[in-house]
This record gives structure tokens, C-alpha cells and sequence, in this order.
């Protein structure tokens, strides 16, 4: 089985809950991250109280973020919100993907929420083409439930799609959770993974809603049940691995990002260390 060699390890925004974009940059240099993921806008789910904001209207927010980046050493790895949905066009996130570029994001993440597959098909083109039209990459993310709700699906969008810029996103969570198997992860072409979101959860739902499960209470690296070891030895050398856990139940408890993400930093990168001995 090949071995990972991860070279950027990051934490996405679904991490810290709406955490404003420069204080986002200070957390991850603090951590000895050299990236993160972001959206235009904060997440719904904002428990610390953090002030709304926008980057798509904030002209200037969009200058301290940059401005942050370039001295903190820390890059944007992977832009989101650009979401494929029933009786929407993805050409009317044209403007979206505009800001992305100005900001520096190497890489643009879809799933559909659109029950279509053949129009979904036909969506992820065209965002693949916007994507590279703007010097950036871009992956499909599987998530069971959603119509690419597992690793064959997936792959048969990369198929249908025919471009080398646009490839998988692995969710540990969500491989875990369709029954992809390590086995599975190392037969792929590794140039077909991008870009990997690292968490743990337990086997089973912990709620019968998976959505929320996903996007409010997630677990460290190593505490749960999803066979991290074995999808990170799978992995092609190089990937970026962006944490994406989100521990809701520690935030309404006042715990800050800070001290949460700490704990799944350094919780990776012993298992990265382990993997890579």
C-alpha cells in the first residue's frame, strides 16, 4: 500500500463555526497550518456570536485577508459554496468564483443537491470549465444522500467530465459512511484524489439526521471508528489534508476554536506520523 507524504496540512471553515476571515489566517499560522478552506460568507451555525460577514461586499475584508495571508504564510487550498442545486444554473456563480480567484484559492469543491444526475452530470462540466477559466482546480465531493453519494458515483462524474483539473474529494466521514473501503482509495489513479477533509466519527449516525451530524458534530482524528489509519497510508504522496471537524457541542460549552483545533492538529499529525514511520 503506498505510503502519504503530506505536505500542507489545513483546516476548513466548517471547523470554526463563522470565525471572521482574518482572525481564520491568525488561527491557522498559530497552529502551524499553511492553509485553509473558506466560502464568501460565514456558516448559519455561529455559537461564539461572531459578526457577520461577506467577502463577495466587503471590498476592504477582502484586502486584510490577503494582506493576512501574505504575512502569516498561509494560502487558501480550497474555495466552497459554489454548490450545484434543482432549477439553479452554476453560471450564475460566475461572480463567486471571480473573488475566489482574486483571493488565491487553488482549488473550487462542488456536491450536488440536485436529484438530476444527467443535469448534474452536465452542471459539474461546466463548473470544472469555469473553475480552470480562472487558473484554478476543482473537485466533486461524494456525501451519502446527495446524488454523488459514493465513491462509484464519483468516479463516474471525474469520467464524465474528461478533465485532468477535476477530481475527487475525500471526506473521511462520508467514505467511511458509503462503505468505501482503504482497498478501494489505494486502486485509484492517485491523480484522480485532490484534496482530502480529515475527521473521525463513530460507525454508525450518532442522529438520525446526517447532515447535521456532518456539519455540527464531528470527532478528533484517532477517537472515533472510521479506519483513518488505513485511508491515510492509501493516499497518493502530497495531497492536502484539511481538518473539517466541527465540535458544536465544545463551542456551545465556550470552548474556542483555538483550544478545539489544537487538540485535531495535533491528533493528525500523529497519525500521520504513525502512518509515514
Amino acid at each position: 500500500m503506498k505510503r502519504a507524504r503530506v505536505d500542507r496540512l489545513g483546516i476548513e471553515q466548517l471547523s470554526v463555526f463563522g470565525l471572521p476571515p482574518v482572525d481564520f489566517v491568525n488561527l491557522a499560522a498559530a497552529l502551524g497550518c499553511s492553509c485553509i478552506s473558506t466560502g464568501l460568507t460565514g456558516i448559519g451555525y455561529n455559537p461564539h456570536g461572531y459578526p457577520a460577514f461577506s467577502l463577495r461586499d466587503d471590498v476592504a475584508m477582502r484586502r486584510e485577508m490577503k494582506a493576512a495571508m501574505r504575512d502569516r504564510g498561509v494560502g487558501i487550498s480550497l474555495g466552497e459554496g459554489c454548490i450545484i442545486r434543482p432549477n439553479k444554473d452554476i453560471r450564475d456563480a460566475a461572480a463567486d468564483m471571480d473573488i475566489m480567484q482574486e483571493l488565491g484559492v487553488e482549488r473550487l469543491n462542488t456536491l450536488s443537491m440536485d436529484p438530476d444526475l444527467s443535469r448534474t452530470l452536465d452542471q459539474l462540466a461546466l463548473f470544472a470549465a469555469m473553475a480552470a477559466e480562472r487558473g484554478m482546480l476543482s473537485t466533486i465531493e461524494l456525501c451519502p444522500g446527495f446524488t454523488i453519494h459514493d465513491l462509484e458515483a464519483a468516479l463516474a462524474a471525474v469520467r464524465h467530465v474528461g478533465r485532468r483539473d477535476f477530481n475527487l474529494l475525500l471526506d473521511t466521514m462520508h467514505l467511511g459512511r458509503s462503505g468505501a473501503t482503504a482497498a478501494e482509495v489505494a486502486a485509484l489513479d492517485p491523480a484522480l484524489i485532490g484534496y482530502v477533509q480529515l475527521c473521525d466519527a463513530p460507525r454508525r449516525p450518532s442522529e438520525p439526521n446526517y447532515l447535521k451530524e456532518a456539519m455540527l458534530e464531528r470527532m478528533v482524528p484517532g477517537e472515533g471508528e472510521m479506519p483513518l489509519r488505513a485511508y491515510l497510508a492509501a493516499l497518493p504522496a502530497g495531497v492536502t489534508i484539511g481538518l473539517e471537524v466541527p465540535l458544536g457541542s465544545q463551542a456551545e460549552a465556550g470552548i474556542g476554536p483555538e483550544i478545539r483545533l489544537r487538540r485535531c492538529v495535533e491528533a493528525a499529525r500523529r497519525l500521520l506520523a504513525e502512518v509515514e514511520a
